[in-house]
């Protein structure tokens, strides 16, 4: 392929993408804040991949196109087994690219059946999962492909990409907090960003669940900070501080028990009706928490956060109470506590 048919492919490619986007809606979720306070979620999981990560990986693959690392016919390498590797795999195959996600040995049934269902291809890696992104990286460079590199490059992507959940939520709302979660970083910094890019009177929460090293490293100080230990709700949390988090831009760190998430998850099932994976459930209680402390401090207030996961992928995991028991969590004391809401 010469010079100008590279260039008009990549032209092509990144209208392709952008022609994807859309609008996700704002939706109020009742009886889970104090009179007065309201609660919004913006819903990513109606997006074309059921995830907040589609937006992310839409922006990582034009910002590599850009670069020259992807021209047609391209392999493409990941190295996770969540919803990066579902949304990878969808853009791969609107390109016509070739993709394959590295994964670990414990990915649930229904992400593999997912990467499947979008034409892409995986593999068990050999390695421990904290070695799964070199891996990738090496099965990359053995294809001549391009391995795309979620925790390095989802910030940069972002920075440059639009428009963003906090462009679209600021179109219809100033609320007086955001709530989103915490993996790569690279939601929290572009929300962060835009807030002190706009002079916005709105502060900025993550929720982070137990194992990680955010709120630790956000409390201390230390960038360095690390766990060992694997996250149990995933798209949140992480065993070390990665590139993309920016303490700098992020006002509050609430923790939340691994435990609390899925109770809450499973009240936006069973109440609310919203499809809602566990980072979403650990949304919703750091919403509820800061709505509780508005309605203290004032009697009224906003607070968005954020259903950046589709649930149908957790329907054999964390919305089966026999394998949340056999994980060794206990969500009926925080479900108590959410009934309490309902009361109030």
């Amino acid at each position: 392929m010469d010079a100008g048919n590279l260039s008009q492919w990549a032209d092509d490619a990144v209208r392709r993408v952008w022609a994807e986007h859309r609008v996700t809606p704002l939706r109020t979720v009742e009886r889970v804040s104090p009179d007065g306070v309201t609660v919004l979620l913006k819903d990513e999981s109606l997006l074309p991949t059921g995830s907040l990560k589609y937006r992310h990986l839409g922006a990582m693959y034009c910002q590599a196109i850009a670069r020259g690392r992807i021209a047609a016919g391209t392999p493409v390498v990941v190295g996770t087994g969540g919803a990066v590797a579902v949304a990878g795999a969808y853009f791969a195959r609107l390109l016509e690219l070739p993709f394959t996600a590295v994964v670990p040995a414990k990915t649930a049934s229904g992400v593999l059946e997912r990467i499947e269902g979008f034409g892409g291809r995986w593999q068990v890696g050999e390695l421990p999962p904290v070695a799964i992104q070199e891996e990738a990286t090496e099965l990359a460079a053995r294809v001549g492909g391009y391995f795309l590199d979620h925790f390095t490059d989802a910030d940069t992507a972002m920075s440059a990409a639009g428009p963003t959940v906090a462009e679209e939520v600021f179109k219809e709302v100033t609320p007086d907090w955001i709530v989103v979660g915490v993996g790569t970083g690279a939601t929290s910094a572009a929300i962060g960003r835009h807030l002190r890019q706009h002079g916005l009177p709105t502060r900025l929460a993550v929720v982070d669940p137990e194992n990680s090293a955010y709120f630790p490293a956000w409390v201390t100080g230390a960038a360095d900070y690390g766990t060992g230990m694997p996250s149990r709700i995933p798209g949140i949390g992480r065993p070390r501080v990665e590139p993309g988090f920016q303490p700098d831009l992020i006002d509050l760190v609430i923790p939340v028990p691994d435990a609390a998430a899925v109770a809450a998850m499973g009240w936006l099932h069973r109440v609310a009706g919203v499809n809602a994976g566990p980072a979403t459930g650990a949304n919703l209680w750091g919403a509820r928490y800061l709505a509780a402390r508005l309605a203290e401090e004032r009697g009224s207030g906003t607070v968005v956060t954020v259903n950046g996961d589709n649930g149908d992928a957790y329907r054999h995991t964390h919305l089966d109470a026999d394998w949340v028991r056999a994980r060794g969590l206990d969500p009926a004391p925080f479900e108590a506590e959410i009934a309490e809401w309902d009361r109030r």
